[in-house]
């Protein structure tokens, strides 16, 4: 008999502490191993957690982000909000309007960050169910949640300053790889979940992405095409005698 499948679920640690050891291990400390314990644990095997996670990392990213961009406008290293200033003035109310709406609009980016990474994680374990995975959806929202949670939050302090001239594509390229870093150890969540090989791994995540691309490139050529036709005819209307 399989000794693994035998095995206690793991405990997760109690209280926030718990959390942040789980995040931590998740991106500082990547394996099939540690992964699949996570897997195994009683709060994988409901939506829950996972869920929690998202939002408060969505809601915590948009207060992080907004806190930082008033501070960079008020320095003058951010832009403006387009026509924000004319309605409440000066640069320092700008930035207090700024923070406002984004403190006010943070639980509404936390609620959307669960929508997407439900849909998400949802078309992945769908797809990994065509590659003969055995994860379940809850195994592979828990393990990936753990791996976005801290992402989302660094890559909240480092976004806002991509803003500040040359300086900013640094910020830009460390972003770019921390997201290269996270979309390894996504690919190795759903790997360890559902218990197949890379190969199967590579499909299962890149092609709903691919098809994403391609349905988004679609609309975008669309638009642009209708929206040209439209310009097209104004223009002609404005040269006719």
């Amino acid at each position: 008999m399989n000794e693994t499948s035998n095995a206690p679920m793991s405990p997760e640690p109690a209280g926030f502490a718990g959390w942040f050891s789980t995040w931590m291990e998740a991106v500082t400390k990547p394996s099939e191993q540690s992964y699949a314990a996570m897997a195994e644990r009683l709060d994988a095997q409901s939506n829950n957690r996972a869920f929690t996670w998202v939002f408060l990392a969505g809601t915590f990213a948009a207060i992080i982000s907004g806190v930082l961009s008033a501070i960079l406008e008020l320095a003058g290293f951010a832009p403006q909000i387009p026509g924000l200033s004319d309605l409440v003035g000066s640069a320092p109310r700008s930035a207090l309007a700024s923070l406002g709406i984004a403190l006010c609009t943070s639980p509404i980016s936390g609620a959307i960050s669960v929508l997407f990474f439900a849909i998400f994680v949802g078309i992945i374990q769908w797809v990994a169910k065509m590659f003969k995975g055995i994860g379940t959806f809850s195994q592979l929202a828990y393990v990936m949640a753990a791996i976005s949670v801290p992402v989302s939050l660094v890559t909240s302090l480092l976004t806002p300053f991509s803003a500040i001239g040359v300086i900013g594509y640094c910020f830009s390229a460390i972003t770019l790889i921390i997201g290269l870093y996270s979309m390894y150890l996504q690919l190795l969540a759903v790997k360890t979940v559902n218990k197949f090989g890379w190969g199967e791994a590579a499909g299962t995540y890149f092609l709903p992405l691919i098809l994403i691309a391609c349905i988004c490139f679609c609309i975008v050529f669309g638009l642009a095409s209708i929206f040209g036709v439209a310009y097209s005819e104004l223009l002609n209307q404005g040269f006719a005698p």
